[in-house]
């Protein structure tokens, strides 16, 4: 079986040596993703945002590996303060409401203050029908 990877050529993939995502037969899994683009922070200090950006990103990772967002089967969101969960969980099912991966969302100290979200996800191309 091959790997076949993708980078979005953050600063953190090549210094700690990891693929932004990894296809694997029909499974696609997508490390840990903030709010980080090529100019830095997206989202500021608005939570939905930041998950918003990261959902994009996570997509164009999907579709560089033949995956579609359709085809993600569980997620995992981080959050960096609880009260934020709610407006997360809301850009959540307004992403993947139609999709309904098995999803958990639990607060975590992240790896800087600017970033309020992190998300990673698994799929499994096909599996969206």
């Amino acid at each position: 079986m091959t790997k076949e990877t993708y980078s979005s050529h953050t600063v953190w993939e090549e210094m700690a040596g990891y693929s932004r995502a990894v296809r694997v037969g029909d499974r696609i899994l997508v490390a840990g993703t903030t709010a980080s683009g090529p100019d830095g922070l997206v989202g500021g200090d608005d939570p939905a945002a930041q998950a918003d950006f990261i959902i994009d990103k996570i997509q164009r990772a999907i579709e560089a590996l033949g995956g579609r967002l359709e085809d993600v089967v569980r997620t995992r969101v981080f959050v960096s303060d609880i009260e934020h969960w709610e407006a997360v969980a809301q850009v959540h099912g307004r992403r993947f409401g139609h999709i309904r991966p098995v999803n958990t969302l639990v607060e975590a100290r992240l790896v800087g203050p600017q970033f309020l979200v992190e998300i990673e996800v698994e799929a499994v191309v096909g599996a969206g029908g």
